[in-house]
């Protein structure tokens, strides 16, 4: 993913203990009290939110906080991509999660907010990446995960005295049980999501998670990811989409999982490290016990680049094998990947499009590689003056905002969409779904990623970066 943000480093517009800066409210809080919990949309290329029929992803963020949040309280969830934002709402407070650039229309929306009397909390990835920048627009910024500080978030709001940062660090990850009750009158796919970690022990120079976490990673116990699949189960779901960063990470653990998965005879989805191709029994495992696609960050399918991005212990000359041997499994490949890296030229780009196309990715998306602040490749970039574009809150992950190695900014942007445009063409398209030998052992799914492949090309002949939604 693309992510904006910008870290200011005035102390004197901020304490250096953030926890010290406290906001007064007016008078302390009496009576029931009601919080909102807003998933914003990413603006479109006509600057107005996206808006679809149906949310097919959802995150299991605010789903998250809900739980969180103390019995007392009631909560609301309003996923912009599908809903009207109410801007009547009777809420006290008004949490907003920003993930991308969707941080932008949080913004928006905090501004419009405050203006309307609410109290207004920040959290998220974006925000806890741009803590500083996020807090110019509303009353507290939640950074990081926020298990173990949202209880005291709501508590100091209803003293009277809201802090302007909330920061925590965990020590394992074990969340409650997701308010997915609150999910299941929208228009969402059929299937939700259930974490099973959180982190990735990988130093990826570019990787917002990375930023984050810096190689830490929680693995959640796996009678509690369990006790999640169940309830999605329960709840009529056959389907769930397994989050984590890198399930991979901790392989007794993950095959521990699919024996338990395996007797519910649900479906599922997630992503990890390619790397699961050289651990046979692993991945028979999984696909065994329902896996059906797996996205793999594979980054770039030059060596130079991946060394230049701190990643150069995967060897794209080793990946048509390695996919291969996913598919052979039953497991569909689905990719992400980056464009611009030092080791990048226009014609490496160009041959990304026939690797696609000869290895049969069902569902691949690209980015821009971003320069995002507080990352190892933004230091990097802005130690040699290499970024071009010093407004954040143009980043979307589709315009080349650094200098490039081997080609100017504007070329790597055209490389970029005429790489989309090479992906997405029919002849590609159909041959990644349709003309496949595994098609007729289920045919219902490559139909669906077919449909999948027409609406990202719908969105790319309107110069909107296919995503998940």
């Amino acid at each position: 993913m693309i992510f904006l943000h910008k870290r200011l480093q005035s102390e004197q517009e901020h304490p250096k203990n953030k926890k010290d800066a406290v906001l007064l409210l007016k008078s302390p809080c009496q009576g029931a009290m009601k919080v909102l919990f807003i998933q914003p949309s990413p603006y479109g290329s006509d600057n107005k939110p996206i808006k679809k029929k149906q949310l097919y992803f959802v995150g299991l963020a605010l789903p998250l906080l809900a739980a969180l949040t103390p019995k007392d309280w009631q909560v609301e969830i309003c996923l912009e991509t599908i809903e009207d934002i109410p801007f009547a709402t009777d809420a006290d407070i008004v949490a907003l999660s920003g993930m991308g650039h969707s941080i932008i229309r949080a913004i928006h929306l905090a501004q419009r907010f405050r203006s309307l009397g609410k109290t207004v909390i920040m959290g998220g990835y974006m925000a806890s990446l741009m803590p500083d920048e996020a807090k110019k627009h509303c009353d507290a910024v939640v950074i990081g995960d926020a298990e173990l500080v949202w209880s005291q978030v709501l508590q100091d709001y209803q003293q009277g005295c809201l802090h302007s940062f909330y920061e925590q660090q965990l020590e394992e990850l074990d969340p409650p049980l997701p308010r997915y009750d609150l999910l299941l009158n929208k228009n969402i796919g059929d299937f939700l999501p259930v974490q099973a970690g959180r982190g990735c022990p990988k130093s990826c120079s570019f990787c917002s998670v990375h930023c984050l976490y810096r190689n830490r990673y929680y693995q959640r116990p796996v009678q509690a990811v369990m006790r999640d699949i169940c309830s999605v189960q329960e709840l009529g779901f056959q389907k769930f989409l397994l989050l984590d960063d890198n399930i991979l990470a901790h392989p007794a653990a993950l095959l521990k999982l699919c024996e338990q998965i395996k007797p519910l005879n649900m479906t599922w989805y997630s992503q990890c490290s390619i790397d699961i191709a050289r651990h046979p029994d692993l991945l028979q495992a999984v696909a065994a016990s329902g896996c059906r696609v797996l996205s793999f960050g594979l980054e770039s399918i030059s060596q130079e680049s991946l060394v230049a991005m701190d990643k150069g212990w995967a060897d794209p000359s080793q990946y048509p094998a390695m996919i291969r041997t996913i598919q052979d499994a039953g497991i569909d490949v689905s990719t992400e990947m980056v464009v611009g890296a030092d080791g990048d030229t226009k014609e490496s780009i160009a041959r990304t499009a026939d690797f696609i196309r000869e290895n049969k990715i069902v569902v691949p998306r690209f980015y821009i590689l971003t320069p995002i602040p507080g990352t190892d490749f933004y230091a990097q970039m802005l130690a040699q003056g290499r970024i071009c574009n010093h407004d954040l809150y143009s980043y979307n992950g589709a315009e080349a905002v650094h200098l490039p190695q081997h080609m100017r900014p504007e070329e790597l942007t055209t490389a970029y969409w005429q790489l989309y445009e090479n992906v997405f063409s029919l002849r590609s398209i159909v041959e990644r779904t349709i003309f496949r030998r595994e098609f007729w052992q289920r045919p219902w799914d490559f139909f669906l990623y077919l449909l999948v492949n027409l609406y990202y090309r719908h969105h790319i002949k309107k110069r909107i970066t296919p995503n998940i939604f």
